[in-house]
């Protein structure tokens, strides 16, 4: 697994911290949440999926592989939460030091 950017280790960090002020200072300011089509755009839609998916849940991610090509990583994760439980993948870019895009792609 390689390394992770260190604006992904952010957002993780900030899953797992359960701080919700750091999860949105990880994105840019245009940031976008897309979680299986559902698009959140900007701090406050990226706030908003905090609350409804991930901190507000009790969420922990655990990064179980990771693969940068350019300025997108693909990463593979266990996910713990009151709303769900499991493995998944996502997409994550990075633009100007910051998560510009995390995408979860459905199936």
């Amino acid at each position: 697994m390689s390394e992770l950017p260190a604006p992904i280790q952010s957002l993780v960090d900030a899953i797992n911290n359960g701080d919700k002020e750091a999860f949105v200072a990880a994105f840019t300011a245009d940031g976008v949440v897309n979680d299986w089509g559902r698009v959140l755009n900007g701090a406050d839609g990226v706030a908003s999926w905090a609350d409804t998916d991930a901190i507000g849940q009790n969420a922990s991610i655990q990064i179980t592989n990771a693969t940068t090509a350019g300025n997108v990583t693909e990463i593979q994760f266990e996910w713990r939460s009151n709303r769900f439980n499991g493995s998944s993948h996502a997409y994550v870019t990075v633009a100007d030091g910051k998560v510009s895009e995390f995408r979860i792609p459905s199936g």
